[in-house]
């Protein structure tokens, strides 16, 4: 679709209010739009562009309090409530390191920015939010009742983009960006031999671009020493069980631009229909199960002993959310957490179905 055929602002904005309790990612995809464009189209009537600074955002965000963190993909939605604090800035890599708030973040993906106001009735919402070049969100601000709005509105003058126009030059991924690597393509030795060398779980990534394969087919080819197959329920069972043992988990959810982490013990889980949800304190996690194709038991070695993840992947290949033992760096599995792991329901054989 070419910009000439996509809804105007003025016909975007009417959809809206024509269906207010549509969630704007549902009424992007009715629309045919991205969901930048949704909130470009209120520029000037509730929505402010804002640069995709990144370093300059999270410098200035701790000043803002407490806020809600909201990173998600198109099967999970991760918040936190916490401080921005314990900020590492730079230019391909940017960090979170704070109790609540715990971010790693690729700058250059994000390309667009919106400070955004919403009334409902007498109550007004604040949030900042932010997009990849193709409109697809990367993370989310959401102020809250103990945030300091006025350092909030002084962050958002000081990015405040010249550019205030409703419409958002739309620019699709590239045809590579989300593309799997070819399947196959290093031998199982090869894999098998690297993976035993490993010695941080870190260096996972590097060695699967050397390889040139994807996270999914790796763990597909290498055999059960190192992964296997679980059933799909198998998150399920590990949400609930966690929460009985009180067992601190590291659950991460990203996209290209951010990957979210909590850490620490799961309290209430609540299971409406296809979605697990989270409903703790300061941490809310919504899991879309009918989106999950395959569940892995994944085993990595390090110099402390290997180490255990789930993760959940989509018909498309990629991984949805991603769980680990809470431990810290230098430290050794939990063995609750190992057990927990190594006992949820498998599928025979080498491969998911």
């Amino acid at each position: 679709m070419d910009q000439r055929e996509r809804p105007s602002p003025q016909e975007i904005r009417r959809a809206q209010q024509d269906n207010p309790k549509i969630r704007e990612h549902d009424l992007a995809a009715r629309l045919g739009i991205s969901e930048a464009e949704l909130v470009a189209a209120h520029c000037g009537l509730g929505a402010i562009r804002v640069e995709p600074r990144v370093n300059d955002l999270l410098t200035g965000l701790e000043a803002v309090g407490e806020v809600v963190a909201h990173t998600r993909n198109e099967s999970a939605v991760h918040e936190k409530i916490g401080v921005y604090d314990k900020v590492v800035t730079g230019n391909r890599h940017a960090l979170v390191l704070g109790d609540d708030i715990d971010l790693r973040i690729f700058p250059k993906v994000w390309a667009h920015g919106f400070a955004v106001e919403k009334r409902d009735g007498k109550d007004i919402s604040h949030s900042l939010q932010f997009f990849d070049a193709a409109g697809k969100a990367m993370h989310k601000v959401q102020l809250g009742p103990a945030s300091n709005l006025d350092a909030y509105q002084k962050l958002v003058a000081e990015l405040e983009s010249s550019n205030q126009e409703p419409i958002l030059v739309f620019k699709a991924s590239g045809a590579n960006d989300d593309a799997e690597v070819p399947e196959q393509a290093a031998t199982v030795e090869d894999l098998r031999e690297c993976w035993s060398q490993l010695t941080d779980v870190h260096q996972f990534f590097d060695m699967l671009k050397r390889l040139k394969l994807s996270r999914r087919e790796a763990v597909r080819m290498v055999g059960e020493v190192y992964a296997w197959a679980l059933e799909k329920d198998a998150i399920g069972a590990m949400f609930q069980q966690a929460a009985e043992d009180e067992m601190p988990i590291m659950c991460f959810v990203g996209n290209r631009g951010c990957i979210q982490i909590h850490s620490g013990p799961i309290k209430w889980v609540k299971t409406i229909g296809p979605w697990i949800n989270v409903l703790d304190e300061t941490f809310h996690l919504h899991l879309g199960t009918h989106h999950i194709r395959e569940v892995w038991a994944v085993r990595k070695p390090t110099k402390e002993g290997h180490v255990t993840s789930l993760e959940a992947y989509g018909a498309d290949g990629k991984m949805i959310i991603q769980f680990f033992g809470k431990r810290r760096e230098g430290e050794g599995e939990r063995e609750d957490w190992r057990f927990l792991a190594e006992t949820l329901p498998r599928i025979p054989g080498p491969t998911a179905a």
